[in-house]
């Protein structure tokens, strides 16, 4: 075939005044092909008047049709190829013609049946579209699986993206806080797929009934939830593109990272970085349209988000409550007690009468418990068995002092009061610190004196005078300052299982409470 070039040289010829004959003789060509490219300034390309006509495939089209409509119903994985179509049309249905013909008819018929797209723009401040990518990530455990969540704006196509250690919708909710905040400002419309955490319904065309969670968090951001249609991520390709970006250039080569924290800096360097691009069929970069988005949106709401989802549930009397297949204590006051369980991505924190009960790292395993030995203190007085036959206190790691005394005070007061008595010293850890109970053991045992009442006066006192002179800092008043001691609930935690009289007798409680008075009338007096 001749190329442009020798089209030219054909031309010059002819211009200089060469022959027909002399021009086909010069350059080894054809008379008619040298009077074509006369006619023509440069060679046109093959191109078929009318379509092959197959007449061994005519009486086939019918099954292979019917072959490609069954696949549009099949998965995609698992739809027939050309060759496989052959096959079957050799195998069951005679035919004899070859491959080629076959994959031609199977091309034009799939190319007819292609669908077309129309080009789509949108206001600046009206579109965020947010969607769920996939990365491995080489942590110092191992290399695993970690799900991002991105969000992009469809005008300026700036990105926000976020690991989380979940896709559930506690997850969804603390990254779409999150991206709102670091992106200062809400868009009208948020576009997401169909996920199963988000919308809990399909209905006709864009129509969904959404999670409650996720309807509580666009109220609260005041932006529509919208949806694309089942299998149509091509409604949303702004945020599609990104999950291409996250997977390509910010996470390739895996990157090494200590949490998720530190992933989650890299990502937001990488989503920074995105200002100064300029991306394809715009003449100005991310960071200039995305000042045109904030201009057009609406402000952030006066008060934070809380993410987290909220159930409600029962204390049983392991002084625990279920959420997501695994238990977590409460304090005995709240056994038996009706709660309400909200549940981040990090933490669970249990709410009684609009008190916080308890908090825990959240776990996402299945059938754990996680039990803090602080909230059984009051129930171990009644179980001291417990302390050695229960997994809440048997991974318990204070400080080896703490097994000092307990040695020094089964050796007084023999075992199983020897454990009563190290029980009361433990009570303290309810309501003081570890350190503040550890320096009154050490400050003892130093001293060569092992008893749990000093050691529990101690720190009592302790913390009396630490009130008292926080109460003095902040006085503007003058006269005389007034410090009520604070109650020891532990003494009635005692008396359930113990009798008053033992426990008088045993700790002089009594002569405690009348040097109290005492001391208290004197600073009245």
């Amino acid at each position: 075939m001749l190329t442009v070039s020798d089209y030219l040289k054909i031309r010059l010829a002819k211009r200089d005044g060469l022959s027909i004959r002399a021009i086909s003789r010069k350059f080894h060509h054809s008379h008619h092909t040298v009077r074509h490219a006369l006619t023509v300034s440069e060679p046109t390309p093959y191109t078929l008047n009318a379509p092959k006509v197959s007449p061994k495939l005519d009486a086939f089209k019918p099954v292979i049709d019917q072959i490609l409509r069954e696949d549009e119903q099949a998965p995609v994985k698992q739809r027939h190829t050309a060759m496989q179509i052959t096959r079957r049309l050799w195998h069951e249905h005679g035919f004899t013609g070859s491959y080629d013909i076959v994959r031609r008819y199977i091309k034009q018929r799939r190319r007819d049946h292609r669908e077309t797209f129309i080009p789509l723009s949108h206001d600046p401040g009206q579109r965020l579209e947010s969607d769920f990518g996939h990365i491995y990530v080489d942590f110092p455990e191992g290399r695993r699986q970690v799900p991002v969540l991105l969000c992009t704006w469809a005008y300026s196509n700036y990105p926000f993206a976020i690991a989380l250690p979940t896709e559930r919708i506690e997850a969804i909710l603390f990254g779409m806080s999150a991206a709102f905040s670091f992106f200062g400002c809400v868009p009208r419309e948020v576009w997401w797929d169909n996920p199963k955490t988000v919308v809990k319904e399909l209905l006709r065309g864009h129509q969904r009934v959404i999670n409650d969670d996720y309807a509580a968090l666009a109220s609260h951001y005041t932006f529509e939830p919208h949806f694309c249609m089942p299998s149509r991520g091509n409604e949303k390709p702004r945020v599609e593109n990104r999950v291409y970006d996250l997977q390509r250039r910010w996470a390739t080569p895996v990157p090494r990272a200590a949490s998720l924290d530190e992933l989650n800096e890299h990502l937001l360097r990488m989503c920074r970085a995105e200002h100064l691009r300029t991306i394809g069929g715009h003449c100005e970069t991310v960071g200039v349209r995305f000042k045109a988005d904030v201009q057009a949106s609406h402000p952030l709401p006066p008060h934070a988000y809380d993410p987290a989802i909220r159930r409600f549930s029962k204390a049983d009397k392991y002084q625990t409550v279920i959420f997501d297949h695994n238990r977590y204590s409460v304090p005995r006051r709240f056994a038996f007690q009706a709660v309400n369980i909200k549940a981040y991505i990090h933490k669970i924190v249990i709410v009684s009468d609009g008190l916080v009960a308890a908090e825990h790292p959240r776990s996402y395993e299945r059938g754990e418990q996680v039990l803090d030995p602080l909230h059984y203190l009051v129930t171990l007085g009644r179980h001291p068995a417990a302390l050695d036959h229960s997994a809440v206190y048997q991974g318990w790691k204070l400080p080896a002092v703490f097994l000092e005394l307990r040695c020094l005070l089964e050796e007084r007061h023999g075992s199983l009061s020897g454990a009563r008595h190290y029980i009361r010293v433990l009570q303290l850890l309810a309501d003081h610190s570890v350190q503040r109970v550890r320096e009154s053991v050490d400050y003892y045992l130093s001293r060569g004196l092992v008893d749990a009442d000093l050691i529990r006066q101690r720190v009592e006192r302790c913390d009396r005078q630490r009130i008292q002179v926080s109460s003095t800092a902040f006085d503007v008043l003058p006269g005389p300052q007034l410090t009520v001691p604070r109650p020891d609930l532990n003494r009635f935690n005692l008396l359930l299982t113990r009798g008053e009289t033992d426990y008088v007798r045993e700790h002089g409680a009594v002569a405690e409470v009348q040097s109290e008075a005492v001391a208290f009338a004197d600073h009245l007096g």
